[in-house]
């Protein structure tokens, strides 16, 4: 009988174990709409500013950043996004993700038209990496993260966790 290749994985590459890196609120101005490209619905949507905090770091989001979205024939938004956190202690960390969100058509709507969902009725995920020169934050440059989000009328909040 042929072994499994799941069952014969050391336990350290059966589960992925992550540990919270911060909570980030973006605020979005209102969505600029390129429209329909070849290839995708496009729009893009201009960072203002917002707020990160964590027990390693915290601190605010600089204007400047964006969120490219393309919204595919499914009805699902890919997320392609830039921001540069600035650090209570003054360094800056460039942060890129790229991201998915999908639900419900029903949902969908609803969040696009600002109402309260709840988040657990869609899929709102991201896949963050960050680079900085700052040696208090140099770990970073060798981090894979995750994040959870939930888009709310003035921006999206997402939970982030360093995957270790």
């Amino acid at each position: 009988m042929a072994s499994n290749l799941f069952d014969d994985l050391p336990d350290v590459l059966r589960q992925v174990r992550t540990k919270p890196l911060f909570v980030m609120r973006l605020d979005v101005r209102r969505l600029q709409v390129v429209g329909a490209t070849p290839g995708a619905y496009r729009r893009v949507g201009v960072v203002p500013g917002g707020l990160f905090e964590g027990e390693r770091l915290s601190g605010e989001v600089l204007d400047g950043g964006s969120d490219w979205q393309a919204v595919r024939s499914d009805g699902s938004t890919t997320l392609d996004v830039r921001l540069v956190l600035k650090t209570t202690d003054d360094a800056l960390i460039g942060m890129t993700y790229r991201g998915i969100r999908r639900g419900p058509a029903d949902v969908i709507a609803r969040l696009e038209k600002g109402e309260p969902v709840d988040p657990a009725s869609y899929y709102f995920r991201i896949a963050p990496l960050f680079e900085t020169e700052a040696p208090r934050y140099a770990w970073l440059n060798g981090v894979i993260a995750v994040g959870l989000g939930h888009r709310l009328a003035e921006g999206p909040v997402y939970s982030v966790f360093e995957v270790l």
